[in-house]
Parts: structure tokens; C-alpha cells; sequence
């Protein structure tokens, strides 16, 4: 597991959310966050070739990974039709993924490989930092890597 502590600016976010819990995105009829990017990717057209990138973004934290939570799919670009939401400033451990292949699937099983190792690591009561559950966020930087920013006090 590759991770940094870095210090973020504020920065806003606009993009299509919704609201839910991790035990519902474990079962497939309650899932919501594959629906909103699929929603995303159909009705945003989001311009790479400029350098134009992607966040999943999460927030609006009930209490801690057990409760609800709101999760927005979206991009830097001021867009007055979506939501926006803002990435407080502070700092974050950053995970590091790499997906094997230049394809969703290959992508979605690295961003849940991170995801895991991120709770492996918070549960360890031996470490370093304790989250905040303030913002997190998947920083989209190419089609095969993704960072995951962790928001700690």
C-alpha cells in the first residue's frame, strides 16, 4: 500500500450525488454509487484530451463509516446544472491505486482494492492517523491511476 500525507486546498466540485450507506453498496439491488457514475458518464462530457479529470467525492458524513454518507461523481468545471460541493482544506492520506488494464472493470477493482486497504489501515489501532469524515475523494489522474484522498485530524 503506497500512501502520503499531503496538505489540500479548498476546492469545489461539481457533479451529480446521492445518499448511502456502506452496507448498501455491499448488495447490488441497494447499491447507488455505480448508478450515479453511469448517470454521470452519460449525461457530463468531460474533456481529457484538455486535462479535464474526475472526482468521486465523499461527504456529508453522518459519523463514521458505519452511517450514511452523500457521494457526488463529478469534475472541476464550473457547470451551474449539477451540485457542488466544496473539498475542505486540510490534510489527507493519499492511497495510491493502479488498475492492471485500461477498462472499467480493471478500474472499479482498484478503486476497491484501495477502499480496502484504506479501512484495513484506519482499523488498526495502531495507526498513525484517525480519519476526520470530513471530505474524501478519488482523484481520477488517467485511465489506470487513481488517488484517494482521506481527510485526517
Amino acid at each position: 500500500m503506497n500512501m502520503k500525507v499531503k496538505e489540500m486546498d479548498e476546492t469545489i466540485i461539481y457533479g451529480i450525488t446521492t445518499r448511502t450507506t456502506n452496507a448498501n453498496e455491499m448488495k447490488s439491488d441497494t447499491a447507488k454509487i455505480g448508478k450515479i457514475w453511469e448517470k454521470f458518464d452519460s449525461e457530463v462530457t468531460v474533456d481529457y484530451q484538455n486535462g479535464e479529470r474526475v472526482y468521486g467525492v465523499y461527504y456529508n458524513y453522518e459519523s463514521d463509516l458505519n452511517g450514511e454518507f452523500s457521494v457526488l461523481a463529478g469534475y472541476e468545471k464550473t457547470n451551474s446544472a449539477l451540485e457542488a460541493v466544496t473539498l475542505q482544506k486540510g490534510n489527507y492520506i493519499v492511497f495510491e491505486a493502479k488498475a492492471e488494464y485500461n477498462d472499467d472493470d480493471a478500474r472499479i477493482q482498484a478503486v476497491i482494492g484501495a477502499w480496502g486497504d484504506i479501512w484495513q489501515y484506519f482499523n488498526d489501532v495502531n495507526s498513525k492517523f484517525k480519519r476526520a469524515y470530513k471530505t474524501d475523494y478519488e482523484y481520477y489522474k488517467n485511465q489506470t491511476e487513481i488517488d484517494i484522498y482521506i481527510s485526517i485530524d
